[in-house]
């Protein structure tokens, strides 16, 4: 493994005054920090270290925090302005910060159970994708996981699209795919929005294939928001789509996190998909992790 030091001076080899180790993992992408204690502020140069270890890697796992929802917030601030959830969420601290909530699979009375009243993430997508500007990053700090289990994958969607023949990407370029808030919510079992919500969330066309602002790089754009193409015919749309989401998600683009206490990990949204994984005993463990998300711009 590729270990880096980084410093307030950025990212440099070698040898450090206040160094954190950026690891790569062993695994199809992502890497590791260790040696960075975020209960305290980050100067400047710090950060756009961190950002460059994320442009380059997509997803950072940083280890060993032990933060309050406060620290989170001054972290998650340095990539940019937060984002609030769309559902109210249940604080488990007692403290109310506006743009960092909490997901797990409690009910409302603190109860582990098989299927928690919100179960959307335990599909591949990209946060906020139904949105004209859909997310540019999410955090989540582990609070609570099951002794074995309870994972998130990651996928790398500008591998997958690299990967693509040259047909298929000839034949996706340029096009728009339709993502829906109320297409997401019904067709994964959930309740569908209120009135308020597909109002504040119509369906928007994003592309297919976007570039990220950042890189420069190409990566497929889908996911469980994702419901047609458009112009393209009502049963050939969704099939292209699942297609290409059993391209994506093969083990070769993903990463799967298992998670230890302290971990907090961030991703680039614009490049990646995600989704959590039920492979522990869901009505006897807890899983909270604490979430925030960034705003980011337009896909187009």
């Amino acid at each position: 493994m590729e270990t880096t030091a980084a410093t307030t001076s950025g990212i440099t080899k070698g040898k450090a005054t206040r160094p954190f180790a950026v690891t790569k993992l062993p695994a199809a992408f992502g890497a590791e920090i260790v040696g960075l204690d975020l209960r305290r502020p980050i100067a400047p140069a710090s950060a756009a270290a961190i950002q460059a270890a994320f442009l380059e890697h997509a997803v950072l796992v940083i280890r060993d925090q032990t933060i309050d929802r406060a620290a989170m917030k001054r972290f998650a601030e340095t990539f940019g302005e937060l984002e609030p959830h769309a559902v109210a969420l249940k604080q488990f601290d007692g403290e109310a910060i506006a743009g960092v909530h909490f997901i797990s699979n409690l009910d409302a009375n603190g109860v582990p159970v098989e299927k928690p009243v919100i179960n959307t993430n335990y599909f591949w997508h990209s946060d906020k994708s139904y949105l004209p500007r859909p997310a540019l990053a999410t955090f989540l700090c582990a609070q609570e996981i099951p002794p074995s289990g309870g994972d998130t994958q990651f996928a790398n969607m500008a591998e997958a699209y690299a990967a693509l023949p040259a047909e298929t990407k000839a034949r996706i370029d340029g096009l728009k795919v339709v993502h829906s808030l109320e297409y997401m919510r019904i067709s994964t079992g959930n309740a569908p929005p209120t009135a308020e919500e597909k109002v504040a969330a119509p369906p928007v066309a994003n592309p297919l294939v976007r570039v990220h602002p950042e890189t420069g790089r190409k990566g497929l754009f889908i996911g469980m928001y994702a419901s047609h193409i458009v112009g393209m015919d009502e049963a050939e749309g969704p099939r292209l789509i699942d297609e290409l989401t059993a391209h994506a998600t093969s083990a070769r683009f993903v990463y799967t996190h298992q998670w230890r206490p302290g971990d907090l990990v961030v991703w680039d949204n614009r490049c990646t998909m995600h989704r959590a994984v039920a492979n522990f005993d869901m009505g006897r463990h807890r899983r909270i992790l604490m979430r925030c998300v960034v705003k980011g711009g337009p896909a187009a």
